[in-house]
């Protein structure tokens, strides 16, 4: 029996060893979906941009009649860019048809080429998105040479007479189109001269198709970049989900690729453009010698750095939920349709992605440098759009804007979100863990008033892109309203001028006001809340807190102290709180400092206005309930600053001198009041307050 017993276990070990040698997290890799594949998301930066209109571009409207509202916009300009010839001329390119030239000095707008009417009526702009005119690079030598190209979009009779050089994708349904342009007077103000094709691709489907097409600005003559045209080029919209899948893996097609090639050479397949030798994968039996990077669903922007090492960054619009930041360089696969972000991607599910396999490593996928999810509210559509899209952006090296020098400048496309990375921070991890942390910046009228792009442009759905001039100073365009804003400055958030009131040395009992002065103790330079507060009657509110007495009313307010939890950290939802803006005991504003931010009322700025507290902070996530990091999460000494601007209502707390906030928050109910200190239940304590500010009107 014993004998028995011994070869049963020696089985069963058999059976368990392959499982017991593979670490815990990677056993359950392929078995559940992940519900939220980026929990972190992008935090307060602090910094916002002045924005001063400068342009807004005529009304146009799609060929035929959309079905799809989101191509009803004013216009559908989707890039600004500064001509090439020393003019100071900007260019825009209208999905809808018209390239236009604005004035060096008053921005006004006119049509330099009418796309649209060169290619009608097989011109096509009326489904998908991206569909129309899409883009316009002119040649680093343009100014000589009068060089531009053009990515527009045919279907209609097209189909019928004109073939794709490169393998279509089965059932062609539209064509994206390359032409060369060449202008009989580059200083002319309209076009006139003659135009080629360069190339046709063949799309089965009406959304990604070509994206952006451009030369690389480090480039000078000699280089072997110099005069060598990037493509942009969608997977169709099918990826590998539709009946046409593969695309993107497939080296033998073009679709959801970047294209590198010579527009000036000619030994191409069809003998208007040349293959660069140094292409990837030029000379390959079965591969596109074209092929410069490849693995991508909608590759909508891509820059180079005009700084540090030059490289290249590509902004991804994803799927279900990733979008993304990658590094391009030859060769590179950024995964899809296997992978989208760092996460796999199943065709059998169009609701989730999955965990990464366990040889993963095999692949060298480039994964994201940055990216953020689409967070969705729980009702959500899975297989609808939950309006998100990154649009890039570029690496800012100019001269005006110090505070943005460095940083990777990207939008949210939907939304309006203006965002940056660190390009300093954008490192490549074969394991896709490891990102560069995401910011969001605020934005400001010339005036100094807070603003959103969705005010700006007018539209919930603001349809926001970059672009920028020639010094690389940037600019934003709404496809909304058609406007374009140039950032002419940056404001650091709830940044007005606290004084000239100071107050300090205030620890003394006679300086301050509890709601339970038995509750308090005032010694040794502290004020100690040393017994928790008990729930009072009246709307929801911090339980014990004392206000400070000492000095006048004050407006725009600028605290700074530092703050230590007595309670333990074995406790849970520990919380001290900072007031500002008091009036009485219902009406005043605090900043709640916490180690729990999974629930509403922790980790944040609330409004106390006769009702219960309210959370105004721009941190809180509620489709997935958390707020930003946890501010306190030890018994430790922190140093705290909260920084108020009744004017413009804008609040911003920072913890141990961060250059960031944890929370801001932008209200204006309340417009002067007190300061103070407490806690809901908790202990703690408050020493080295310094009080700064403007006295009430």
């Amino acid at each position: 029996m014993r004998r028995k017993l011994h070869w049963c276990l020696l089985a069963l070990a058999a059976l368990l060893l392959p499982l017991l040698a593979v670490p815990p997290a990677a056993q359950a890799r392929d078995d559940a979906p992940i519900l939220d594949p980026i929990p972190d998301d992008p935090a307060p930066s602090g910094l916002g941009l002045v924005l001063r209109e400068v342009a807004q571009l005529p009304q146009s409207k799609p060929t035929g009649t959309p079905t799809d509202p989101r191509l009803l916009r004013w216009n559908r300009i989707n890039y600004v860019g500064e001509v090439p010839d020393h003019s100071g001329r900007l260019y825009v390119p209208d999905l809808n048809g018209n390239l236009y030239l604005l004035d060096k000095k008053t921005r006004t707008p006119h049509v330099y080429l009418d796309v649209a009417a060169t290619f009608a009526p097989d011109f096509f702009s009326q489904a998908g998105l991206g569909q129309g005119f899409g883009f316009v690079a002119f040649h680093p030598d343009f100014r000589k040479n009068g060089k531009f190209y053009t990515a527009h979009v045919e279907a209609g009779n097209a189909l019928k007479t004109k073939t794709p050089d490169l393998t279509p994708q089965p059932n062609t349904g539209y064509h994206g189109v390359i032409d060369e342009w060449t202008a009989s007077d580059p200083k002319a103000g309209t076009f006139s001269g003659t135009h080629r094709e360069v190339l046709r691709i063949g799309f089965s489907g009406r959304i990604h198709n070509l994206q952006q097409i451009d030369f690389n600005p480090n480039a000078r003559p000699g280089d072997a970049d110099y005069g060598m045209l990037y493509l942009t080029v969608g997977d169709g919209g099918n990826g590998n989900v539709g009946d046409n899948g593969g695309d993107p893996q497939n080296l033998a097609v073009p679709q959801g690729k970047i294209l590198r090639i010579d527009p000036s050479g000619n030994n191409s397949a069809n003998g208007e453009y040349g293959v660069p030798a140094d292409n990837p994968f030029a000379g390959q039996a079965g591969r596109l010698g074209e092929i410069y990077a490849y693995g991508m669903r909608d590759p909508h922007r891509f820059s180079w750095d005009t700084g540090g090492t030059h490289r290249m960054f590509l902004a991804h619009i994803g799927e279900h939920e990733i979008e993304s930041i990658h590094e391009i360089y030859p060769g590179a696969n950024i995964g899809w349709s296997e992978r989208e972000g760092a996460f796999t991607f199943r065709k059998d599910d169009r609701c989730h992605l999955y965990p990464l396999p366990a040889d993963d490593g095999k692949y060298d996928y480039e994964y994201p440098l940055a990216a953020y999810d689409h967070d969705p509210p729980p009702d959500w559509n899975c297989r609808s759009d939950v309006g998100h899209a990154i649009s890039g952006g570029y690496v800012y090296r100019g001269a005006k804007l110090p505070a943005l020098r460095g940083k990777y400048l990207f939008t949210d496309i939907v939304d309006g979100r203006l965002m940056y990375t660190e390009e300093s921070e954008m490192k490549h991890d074969a394991s896709g863990r490891n990102r560069a942390q995401i910011y969001e910046l605020a934005a400001y009228d010339t005036s100094g008033k807070p603003v959103t792009m969705r005010e700006l442009a007018g539209d919930e759905r603001v349809d926001l892109r970059y672009g920028m001039d020639a010094e690389g100073e940037p600019y934003l365009l709404a496809k909304a309203n058609g406007k374009i804003w140039k950032v002419v400055d940056t404001k650091r958030i709830a940044s007005c001028k606290a004084g000239p009131v100071q107050v300090k040395h205030a620890t003394d009992a006679g300086s301050w006001a509890p709601v339970t002065p038995s509750k308090w103790t005032f010694t040794g330079g502290e004020v100690v809340l040393a017994e928790a507060g008990e729930q009072r009657p009246g709307p929801r509110r911090p339980f014990e807190y004392a206000v400070l007495t000492k000095g006048p009313v004050l407006g725009s307010t600028r605290i700074q102290a530092q703050v230590r939890l007595d309670t333990p950290v074995s406790v849970s939802n520990r919380d001290v709180i900072v007031v500002f803006g008091y009036q009485d005991d219902t009406h005043f504003y605090y900043a709640h400092l916490s180690s729990d931010n999974t629930i509403y009322p922790h980790n944040g700025i609330f409004l106390v206005n006769g009702a219960d507290r309210q959370r105004i902070d721009q941190q809180w996530n509620a489709n997935r309930s958390h707020g930003a990091p946890p501010s306190i999460t030890d018994e430790a000494w922190h140093g705290v600053r909260v920084d108020r601007c009744a004017e413009t209502g804008e609040t911003a707390v920072y913890v141990d001198g961060s250059s960031r906030p944890v929370f801001t928050a932008l209200d204006t109910t309340l417009g002067s009041g007190r300061v103070g200190f407490g806690s809901f239940d908790n202990t703690g304590r408050l020493r080295g307050l310094t009080v700064r500010g403007t006295p009430a009107k």
